[in-house]
């Protein structure tokens, strides 16, 4: 029997039987591989995401790989069989935002995959099929469950404009900013710091790329080119404003928790920095993101600690949220 989590309440869920919806027109059915868990599904299930941000009863899941088991009318017939991954903002398309390629700034309200719209936390999935990416045939999927995160640090890449020879920065060293530095070492950068919170991670950092590796209350450097922030706190963001030299480049991803104090607007303008934020991926990071993984130059895999199945989603939730340093991303597995 197939199987999916329904969270019906904060705090409440069961296993239940899953029955495949077929696809509709420009639809596509995908049987789920895998799918992983972050912060946001554990606020689901406790409750404490924003309202208007999630809808229950629900299946969670918007980071996932799988592969196309049917199409509805008038989505591409070419789809079936191949391996996907998929976007979860379900963009209207028509506002001026959505055609300017901005589709996660989508003036039509908010719709995600796993949150206000049935999630990969199941058997399969169904959903329009604009929003798939194929991957190479040969893509290891269980890798490429964790390219919703990187499709985000794909955005903060692209926005960051770190050109070959700059002097790069990352400000965290969890999921996002070990894709961070996989990113940036991309683009052969002459120097790639990692600033961070534990030493534990100093050896994954090189491992991907990174030329050096800094505690936070260490003395730091103020003369990088860029630098991608992924931490979530306000402090962190300020860490990586004082990185920068003057005119430097500050992609910020993460989100502190509300009414944090942010960063000095005399300090912005007289060193005259230039500040991006990052709030989900829209289709052109995904793209990039797809196309750096299939090229080889993304390794998701190391990232990955926990495989279980679904049937232990409170456990899941449990390891995502226990702040234990051996605990990286954890996937369930349909």
């Amino acid at each position: 029997m197939s199987s999916q989590v329904l969270v019906e309440a904060p705090g409440a869920h069961r296993i239940e039987e899953h029955v495949p919806r077929q696809p509709g027109p420009g639809e596509a059915l995908v049987a789920v591989h895998a799918v992983g868990i972050c912060g946001s599904d554990r606020e689901v299930y406790q409750g404490n995401r924003p309202s208007g941000y999630v809808r229950y009863p629900l299946t969670p899941g918007h980071e996932w790989s799988g592969t196309v088991l049917g199409v509805g009318a008038g989505a591409p017939a070419s789809l079936v069989g191949r391996k996907v991954v998929g976007e979860g903002f379900r963009n209207c398309q028509v506002c001026d935002r959505c055609h300017a390629g901005e589709t996660t700034l989508c003036g039509a309200g908010y719709e995600e995959t796993g949150f206000t719209q049935p999630g990969a936390m199941a058997a399969t999935l169904t959903l329009p099929a604009r929003l798939l990416h194929p991957l190479p045939d040969d893509a290891d999927l269980t890798a490429a469950a964790l390219l919703e995160p990187a499709a985000c640090v794909a955005a903060a890449a692209l926005k960051s404009g770190a050109r070959p020879g700059e002097r790069v920065a990352v400000v965290g060293t969890g999921t996002l900013g070990m894709f961070a530095v996989q990113f940036l070492k991309a683009v052969s950068p002459a120097e790639l710091l990692v600033v961070g919170t534990r030493r534990d991670r100093e050896a994954l950092s090189r491992r991907f790329g990174a030329t050096g590796f800094r505690l936070r209350g260490e003395r730091l450097p103020d003369d990088f080119d860029v630098v991608i922030e992924t931490a979530g706190s306000a402090s962190a963001a300020r860490t990586a404003a004082s990185l920068l030299r003057r005119g430097g480049r500050l992609v910020l991803t993460g989100i502190p928790a509300p009414g944090a104090d942010g960063l000095d607007p005399t300090d912005l303008v007289v060193r005259q920095l230039e500040v991006h934020t990052v709030f989900g991926a829209p289709s052109d990071a995904w793209s990039h993101a797809v196309r750096v993984f299939g090229a080889g130059l993304l390794d998701p895999l190391p990232l990955v600690t926990h495989e279980l199945p679904l049937t232990e989603f409170p456990h899941a939730i449990e390891l995502v949220g226990a702040g234990d340093p051996t605990v990286g991303k954890v996937l369930l597995r349909p």
